[in-house]
Parts: C-alpha cells; sequence; structure tokens
C-alpha cells in the first residue's frame, strides 16, 4: 500500500544557540516555541539532537529506518539530503560563509551548505548581505576581518520584501538582516563558518567563536546572488505552480489558488509541504488539514494527492 503523508512536529533551536531570535514563529504559525528567542523551526531535519518528528514522535531518522526508498525514493541516498527551517530573525545574524561538498567532506567528513531563502515577512527597510562589493579581493576579507568593525565596510547590502527569493551557493558571504521572518531549504548540513558577528557578546562579554581561516579559503568574491525570477509551470481553475529554483541540490515551487490541485507521487525521491496559509491535502477518501506554517512530507510511495488552499512552498531534493 501506499504511504499517506506525514504531518511533521519541528525540533528547535533557541536561547544561546540563537540570540539573534524573536518570538514571531508563535503568532504567526502557532509553534510551541520553548522561549522569547527563538530563531529556528526545523521543520524537516535529520540533523542530530534536533531531528524531526511524526505526530506520534517517531523521528525522521527512524521514519526512513522504517520505511526506507518507500518514503525517501529510489534515488535518494545516505545521508538524508535536505534540512527545512522557519527563521525568525529579530536581530541580524552573524555574517557567515558555507563550504562546498568537496571542502566539507575533506574538513568535517559532511555535506557542504548551499542553501535558499523565501522572504515570508519583511519589516520596512529590512535587508540581507548577499556577497561582497565589487572588486573585494580574498586577500582585503583578510585584512579586515582581522580588524573587526573594518569588514562592515566590504559586505554588500540588499533590501528585500515578502516573495523575495535567494539561492546562496556556498561559498557566498551572507547574512540575514534583523526584521525578517523567512523559509530556507538547504543541504542536510550544520556547517556554518561565522566570519563577523557584530561584536555581540553574551552576559558575560565573552563573543560567539569565528572561524576565519576557514570562513576565507571557501569564499568566493565574485558571488552576488539576485532575487530569483520564476517559472510558470501550471495556471488553470485547479491552481498555480511556479518553479522558484532547480538547483543542483534542491527543487522548490511554489503552489496557490489551490482548488482541487493535483500532485502525483515520485517514486524516486520524496517532496515536502510547507503551508503559508491554512490547507487541505485529500487521499484515498482522506483528508488531512495542514495548518499555516505546518509540514508535511510526501513519500515517495505515496498516494495522488489534491490539494486546497491559497499558497504553500513545495520542496523535493534534487536526483
Amino acid at each position: 500500500m501506499p504511504l499517506k503523508p506525514i504531518l511533521m512536529t519541528p525540533a528547535y533551536r533557541h536561547g544561546s544557540m540563537t540570540p539573534w531570535g524573536g518570538d514571531q514563529l508563535q503568532p504567526l504559525y502557532n509553534k510551541a516555541v520553548p522561549g522569547e528567542h527563538t530563531g529556528e523551526s526545523l521543520e524537516l531535519s535529520a540533523i542530530p539532537g534536533l531531528e524531526s518528528r511524526d505526530e506520534i514522535g517517531r523521528t525522521l531518522t527512524e521514519l526512513i529506518e522504517n520505511f526506507g526508498e518507500k518514503l525517501i525514493g529510489t534515488k535518494v541516498g545516505s545521508p538524508f539530503p535536505l534540512l527545512l527551517k522557519l527563521i525568525d530573525a529579530r536581530e541580524q545574524l552573524s555574517v557567515q560563509v558555507h563550504p562546498d561538498d568537496a571542502y566539507a567532506k575533506e574538513h568535517h567528513g559532511k555535506l557542504g551548505k548551499n542553501e535558499a531563502w523565501v522572504i515570508l515577512h519583511a519589516a520596512p527597510g529590512a535587508e540581507l548581505i548577499m556577497g561582497l562589493k565589487d572588486g573585494v579581493t580574498k586577500e582585503q576579507l583578510w585584512e579586515k576581518s582581522l580588524e573587526g568593525r573594518a569588514v562592515e565596510g566590504l559586505l554588500n547590502k540588499v533590501k528585500v520584501q515578502s516573495g523575495d527569493v535567494f539561492y546562496i551557493p556556498a561559498g557566498t558571504v551572507h547574512a540575514i538582516g534583523g526584521g525578517l521572518v523567512l523559509y530556507e531549504i538547504q543541504q542536510s548540513s550544520d556547517l556554518t563558518y561565522r566570519l563577523y558577528d557584530w561584536g555581540r557578546v553574551d552576559a558575560q562579554g565573552k563573543g560567539r567563536e569565528l572561524h576565519l581561516e576557514h570562513s576565507i579559503n571557501v569564499t568566493t568574491p565574485a558571488s552576488h546572488p539576485q532575487s530569483a525570477m520564476a517559472d510558470l509551470l501550471q495556471k488553470d481553475g485547479s491552481g498555480t505552480v511556479e518553479r522558484m529554483l532547480d538547483t543542483p541540490f534542491f527543487q522548490l515551487d511554489r503552489l496557490s489558488h489551490c482548488h482541487g490541485l493535483k500532485l502525483q507521487p515520485d517514486l524516486d525521491r520524496f517532496s515536502v509541504i510547507t503551508a503559508l496559509e491554512p490547507m487541505s491535502l485529500h487521499f484515498d477518501g482522506e483528508k488531512i488539514q495542514v495548518a499555516a506554517g505546518q509540514t508535511v512530507m510526501l513519500p515517495a510511495d505515496g498516494y495522488a494527492l489534491t490539494l486546497e488552499g491559497a499558497s504553500a512552498l513545495m520542496a523535493r531534493p534534487a536526483i
């Protein structure tokens, strides 16, 4: 028998792990946040110690062990490829850069980290840091990073608004600004090289660790991500499907105005829907309600579905 869609329960990063985090995930998406500095709701995660679970408490790893290819697909290997989050940035995050697969494997035995963001809510004037200013070299980045605050003058800032989508390849210097709530899709990796943290210190006056050597090693100075342009895949009475991103690591679609939108299973790979407004999935005479901000995993060997609702994001791994 096909597998039913699986409603996921997130894990959270909060407190000292996300000192920049806020309190918007509860009022916006009814998340059971553990504190007022909750920066991340890990919607689909196989990261050890931060795994998402199904409704009866099984971790994503346990689900994969139980159902194997019927869940993840015949062409999805190990390690599990994706990590999906909702992020609430009350304050700006550290300036970061991530390694590619080759560097991450050589130095850490892990996947690299290519990622993308969808802006869900943006305060007036909110910004992202997207790369370095034109002409900045690695040597300049190293020198200014050693000076501390001087590195701020090298950063390329971009004003953003709700609906903007950015793909951030490994090697791109980047940061999320304050006043933003966003959806993040990335490779399943917890590797982050922190280049600069705005002089932020904890209650004991201690700053977070920086990783300057690794950061400079992996930086691609010429990487300047631009807001992605959608490709229209479908628009009819049943709904609209737009391909927001098609990368070597993942695909991301935006689903909107859904009135019986049909979704077919793909035996090669799983898919994941995160509702941005309340939705319902219909299959085999059953219905699953999906609240705004809630995430549901669609097994590779699953049921054909129809979708009702105003807005959702659908992710899948590249194969």
